[in-house]
């Protein structure tokens, strides 16, 4: 066998190489498509119900539209309150007296006297009714009539003596009972409480009172007792004629209406 020359030994190791699979080197493989980094999202105006700066991740919204609040009604602002003024002509004031007549045997009998001069206001809040309060009432009881024109001088002059201090007055000074809400149309029952004076002895009084508000009307009774000695008189009395209770039933019936 000859010697193998150079070159047969390279073709030979070619060959070989291919016969093992071998052929040209691989490629290096290809580096990847770099991908796209997501955008960073905008910063949004729509906070929601969160307090301070929108947070920067989140996407960009369209800012809500701000609604409107109905005006209030006249009923719901403030300044409800509504002042009612006492209408003399609608009104009374009137008292009643158990006397006894002692002639011709003992007959008993309720000596009333009546007046509507009378004057003052109410204040009433229908959204917070117990905002509402009671101004200061005037009565003129010195025309007080009854059915003896002789028993009206006798009071006006001997023992009520509303001649001299022809008006009392009552001033409030606590309302209870006050709801707190009312219907139209609803009676309610008040305890209002007050300095009556009379002559001039002034006492505290606590009137029960029932009224109701229908449009601008409002229409009611206030009634309480006194005792006349309480304030500085006694009881009428003729000797075997005429003698009267001490206890003195006082109504007030009234209608008052809004400015």
């Amino acid at each position: 066998m000859k010697p193998l020359t150079g070159l047969t030994v390279l073709l030979v190791m070619l060959f070989g190489l291919a016969a093992c699979g071998g052929g040209a080197a691989p490629a290096a493989p290809a580096a990847p498509a770099a991908t796209e980094a997501p955008a960073a999202p905008a910063a949004s105006d729509d906070y929601g119900s969160g307090y301070g700066s929108a947070p920067a991740a989140a996407a960009p919204t369209t800012a809500p539209t701000p609604t409107t609040a109905p005006a209030p009604t006249a009923s719901e602002s403030n300044g409800t309150a509504r002042t009612f003024v006492i209408v003399p002509s609608e009104s009374q004031v009137a008292y009643a007296v158990d006397e006894q007549f002692l002639r011709d045997g003992i007959r008993d009998f309720t000596a009333i006297g009546v007046t509507q001069e009378v004057e003052g206001t109410v204040t009433f809040d229908p959204v917070n009714p117990q905002n509402s309060s009671v101004g200061p009432l005037t009565i003129n009881i010195s025309t007080f009539k009854s059915d003896d024109e002789r028993r009206d001088n006798a009071i006006r002059d001997r023992w009520l003596e509303s001649a001299r201090f022809p008006l009392a007055t009552f001033t409030p000074t606590r309302i209870e009972g006050l709801p707190t809400s009312y219907t139209e149309g609803t009676e309610i029952t008040l305890q209002i409480t007050g300095d009556l004076t009379v002559r001039d002895v002034t006492k505290p009084v606590t009137f029960v009172t029932t009224g109701v508000i229908s449009g601008n009307e409002m229409r009611g009774t206030a009634t309480t007792n006194i005792l006349m000695t309480d304030f500085g008189f006694d009881p009428p009395s003729i000797l075997n004629v005429l003698r009267a209770e001490n206890g003195v039933a006082i109504t007030f019936d009234f209608v008052a209406r809004a400015d």
